[in-house]
This record gives C-alpha cells, sequence and structure tokens, in this order.
C-alpha cells in the first residue's frame, strides 16, 4: 500500500468535510479485523492542537496527514503499543497506539470485548516518542 501524500485544503471547512465523508459514513477496518469509528465530534479533537485552552487551534500539520489515519490502521507493519492514561498515571489496553513513520501514531479506544474502536487522535509526536516507544507493546 502506498503512503499516502499530504492533502492540502484551503481550510478548515474543507478538511472537515473531506474527513466526515472519508471517516464518519462508515467504519476503517484495522488490518486485524476491527473497525473504527470516527464521530463529526471527534473532528475538532483530531485536528485541533491546545495552545492556550483545549484544542483551540486548528492544526494544518494534523490536517495534511488526514489520509495517514487509515494508512496506520491498515498498515500491519505499524508499531503498537499499550496507551497511557495521563491523569490515572497508568497504561490501558483499551488504548492502543499504532506508529508509522517513526513518529506519526493514531490513538484508538477499544470496547471491553476488543472487537470495535473509537477513534481518539493521530498526530505527529515529535516531542514524545520515545516515551510512546517505551510503552508495553500491544
Amino acid at each position: 500500500m502506498p503512503f499516502p501524500p499530504l492533502r492540502t485544503f484551503k481550510d478548515e471547512q474543507e478538511y472537515e468535510s473531506y474527513y466526515i465523508t472519508k471517516y464518519c459514513l462508515r467504519p476503517i477496518v484495522t488490518f486485524d479485523n476491527i473497525p473504527v469509528y470516527f464521530h463529526k465530534r471527534d473532528f475538532q479533537h483530531i485536528f485541533f492542537e491546545s495552545v492556550k485552552s483545549k484544542d483551540d487551534t486548528f492544526s494544518t500539520d494534523r490536517a495534511e496527514r488526514i489520509d495517514w489515519i487509515e494508512y496506520t490502521l491498515k498498515d500491519p507493519n505499524a508499531k503498537l503499543r499499550v496507551g497511557w492514561i495521563g491523569k490515572k498515571k497508568t497504561y490501558d489496553r483499551s488504548r492502543r497506539v499504532a506508529i508509522i513513520a517513526g513518529d506519526y501514531v493514531v490513538i484508538i479506544l477499544l470496547n471491553k470485548t476488543q472487537t470495535r474502536a473509537n477513534i481518539l487522535t493521530a498526530y505527529v509526536a515529535d516531542n514524545s516518542i520515545a516515551k510512546i516507544l517505551g510503552s508495553p507493546v500491544w
């Protein structure tokens, strides 16, 4: 599967429209057959960064990689790690982190039976990739 190029749209609204069409109408199925569901409300968290308050600044850097989310979820060679819950200061096997391209991560939240999931976020983890890679293998 060829690595997707960066996608450039003119504004945030075009990225949101593309996101809804590509991700919200049907789940993306991972390489190991877990359907991952996306909701319109997730757009804010996935494509915005915290600057002064929670998720308040649209991130072109994140948005240009919009197609990388599907690619990462479907890549059987992605590195998989157990997610971290900062507030609880513990690893949680219901959170799966998939890593490609050295530092691009997609985090999903699995249900109790690990048969389906919801997207949590996706971003370039340039400052935290060493810590993420040090997490337990999922």
